[in-house]
């Protein structure tokens, strides 16, 4: 089947409410021709209309979470979890603090404000402000798990937001002693009756508002005001109005107060290429305050925009309206409607509120399933099983079962030139009195990020020499791309070959060539050489008493076949990305000169691989359940049935070799790893040790077993 080819990107930056409904349209109707990318630096995006519901008590977090890493996988997009630091709009890259540039033809903002006070002294380190709202929502949260017996909160800036948060922290401590501080008056932009409504009910509730004054330091248990008075604080947070992200004006981006000055197309008005929506956008023919409303309208103009500006088509401009329904959480399970200057309160209003705010989440906690394209009615035997019901995993859960590949490799003729032989970790070659070691992986694509993908697929690679002990010394690398222009071609070899080099220059190894073509998917291959010690670790050499220890968690398989089927948390994913990015060559050199025996756990799971272990010794090995670690969400999952592909062929290859009770811990020993961790037999006297040196190198190392002699029965037992 031909693919079409990309040739445009489209790279969103923030994961506001506007990009968030662009990417729910653009998955049910995406554009050919363009790729499209999101970068966020969190893996969740929250709803601003339930924060106060949040903080009140009323709502959990996971309910008020957009999941950014299901809906980019939705879309077909790929997301890069990190900070963009600027816009260089002459060059059209996008920076992204710790990464290189990514380069876009079309590009949109929607990053939102913060409310945090930098030049106030003292505020960084001692108050939290209201936006971005993630930050706030989890220090609360630690507040509230242990607060003061008569806890004092401290509220700056007495607009709608400050009043609405006071309101929602008192009723969720209502011992708390809450004070609203304003250079100004509260609540200017409301209507006379539900500003009086407001203050009277601030009165009632014993909430005192400082009006005429302002903050001028934040302590650790206090604030100072500008008329000398000290008011005690154990948690002071910022919500006095809001102000443009500092980048913006580094962008060479027309900027009105700071804000992206956009037509009524949504366009820079200095930059038609780039485009901006939600708060930190200026609308200049309809200036708007700033509110969620204003994103959630936009977004519908937004998307059919940039289509029309990555396909030529024409755009249409956005008509806000001049006034819109204000739900104004009460604190408690009440709210205040203002339109049109005439207010209504209690508790219906809530339940429209909570009505109006559940509605709008459901579309994003309930992704509808893409169905797959039907298979023709005349079609060979066998072709739906083989096909599965589930997409084939990335990484190494794409890789043929372990039985197949045995049989395939038994037919291999001797190689008569290897100093040690084919089928353990690498190949090993004797030249002119140096050993080197030689190790050849590929992956498919885990991840849409390319820059992410080579560094996980370099650390793979990188694995079979770590674990033989040896230096790492060069690298061939072998890609197939999606089928792209030559220009999207450019972008993405540069930040695949900054990837790999990142990863390889730190390992102490140099590309020394490749080879490149174009395929159905992104493949990134490395055939790796290492130069090898006096001492060659194999998988053979295990000796029973000794321990068993392993660097890495288990069930990245697991995890990355959920994130697929947009079943996986985003903060479990993203969570994941560092382990599989962690390089394996300080934790090779604590365990080399004591470990007997050493492999890396990649695609046949880590009871296959410790079974290849025990074969090759003559031993057997018992594993404590309890003491493996698991990726934080694998567990779960595993329980909830989802399992990596190639899952089953690893269980079955060890029908009759391992005895282990059922449950999700025991599926996700046959999990596939990529870029797993070292698994190695050392003295039991040095097992402590060892896991204390790891850990201090910032290694997840565990002891999980021992090597036992064969007792008859199977080779591997797990008890938990």
């Amino acid at each position: 089947m031909q693919t079409l080819p990309q040739t445009r990107d489209l790279v969103l930056v923030g994961g506001g409410h506007a990009h968030a409904l662009v990417l729910l349209r653009w998955a049910m109707a995406p554009l050919a021709g363009a790729r499209l990318t999101l970068i966020d630096p969190n893996p969740t995006a929250p709803y601003t209309g339930m924060l106060p519901g949040l903080i009140a008590g009323h709502y959990r977090a996971a309910e008020l979470d957009m999941d950014l890493v299901a809906l980019a996988r939705h879309a077909n997009a790929r997301l890069i979890l990190g900070r963009a630091t600027g816009l260089d709009p002459e060059a059209r890259q996008i920076e992204v603090a710790g990464r290189p540039p990514v380069a876009y033809d079309v590009a949109s903002l929607d990053i939102g404000i913060t409310s945090d006070l930098p030049a106030l002294p003292g505020f960084a380190a001692h108050a939290t402000a209201a936006k971005p709202l993630g930050g706030y929502a989890e220090r609360w949260a630690a507040f509230t798990d242990a607060p003061p017996p008569e806890p004092r909160l401290t509220v700056l800036g007495a607009g709608v937001g400050g009043v609405e948060l006071a309101l929602a922290m008192q009723h969720r401590l209502p011992r708390a002693r809450v004070t609203l501080v304003d250079r100004g008056e509260a609540l200017p932009h409301l209507g006379a009756a539900a500003r009086r409504h407001l203050l009277a009910l601030l009165a009632a509730r014993g909430i005192a508002v400082e009006t005429g004054t302002e903050a001028v330091a934040v302590e650790p248990d206090a604030v100072r005001l500008a008329d000398g008075r000290r008011l005690p604080s154990d948690f002071t947070l910022g919500a006095a109005g809001s102000r443009p992200q500092d980048w913006l004006a580094g962008t060479g981006l027309a900027l009105t107060g700071g804000y992206v000055t956009v037509d009524p197309m949504l366009r820079s008005t200095s930059h038609p290429e780039v485009f901006a929506a939600g708060d930190c956008a200026h609308m200049a023919e309809s200036p708007r305050p700033k509110a969620g409303v204003f994103a959630v309208r936009q977004a519908p103009v937004l998307h059919h925009n940039l289509r029309a500006a990555l396909s030529g088509g024409a755009m249409r401009p956005f008509q806000p309206q001049r006034d819109y329904l204000k739900l104004i959480s009460l604190g408690e399970r009440e709210a205040l409607a203002d339109k049109w200057g005439l207010p209504l309160h209690g508790r219906a209003m809530w339940r429209l509120k909570d009505r109006i705010d559940r509605k709008f989440m459901r579309m994003f906690h309930t992704l509808p399933a893409m169905p797959a394209p039907a298979l023709p009615a005349e079609r060979s035997l066998g072709l739906a099983e083989a096909l599965g019901e589930k997409p084939m995993c990335g990484g190494c859960g794409a890789k043929v079962g372990p039985e197949a590949l045995r049989r395939a490799l038994s037919a291999l003729p001797p190689a008569a030139t290897l100093a040690l032989g084919a089928g353990d970790d690498a190949a090993v070659l004797e030249l002119g009195g140096v050993r080197q070691v030689l190790a050849t992986d590929h992956l498919r694509a885990v991840t849409e990020d390319p820059w992410l993908m080579a560094r996980i697929a370099a650390v793979h690679a990188l694995g079979d020499v770590w674990a033989m002990g040896a230096r790492p010394q060069a690298a061939l690398i072998s890609l197939i791309l999606p089928r792209m222009s030559e220009d999207l071609q450019g972008r993405t070899l540069a930040e695949i070959m900054a990837g790999l080099g990142s990863v390889l220059t730190d390992a102490g190894a140099a590309i020394a060539g490749g080879h490149t073509t174009q395929g159905a998917e992104l493949t990134i291959g490395l055939t790796v050489t290492g130069i090898a010690g006096e001492r060659i670790l194999t998988k053979g050499g295990a000796r029973p008493g000794e321990a068993l220890i392993v660097t890495k968690p288990l069930g990245s398989g697991t995890l990355l076949a959920a994130e697929m089927q947009k079943r996986a948390p985003g903060r479990a994913v993203a969570a994941l990305w560092p382990f599989l990015t962690q390089m394996q060559g300080a934790a090779a050199a604590i365990l080399s000169p004591r470990a007997s025996a050493m492999t890396d756990v990649t695609g046949f799971g880590l009871a296959g691989h410790l079974d290849e272990m025990l074969q090759a010794g003559g031993v057997a090995a018992e594993i404590d359940l309890a003491s493996v670690p698991f990726y934080a969400g694998a567990e779960a999952l595993a329980e909830a049935g989802v399992a990596s592909t190639i899952a089953p062929a690893n269980r079955a290859a060890l029908l009759g070799r391992i005895a282990a009770p059922p449950g999700a811990r025991t599926a996700l020993l046959y999990d596939p790893q990529t870029a797993g961790g070292l698994l190695a037999s050392v003295p039991m006297e040095d097992a402590r040790s060892l896991v204390a040196t790891l850990r201090g190198a910032g290694y997840t190392a565990a002891v999980i077993g021992r090597i036992r002699a064969p007792d008859g029965g199977p080779a591997l037992q797990v008890h938990g």
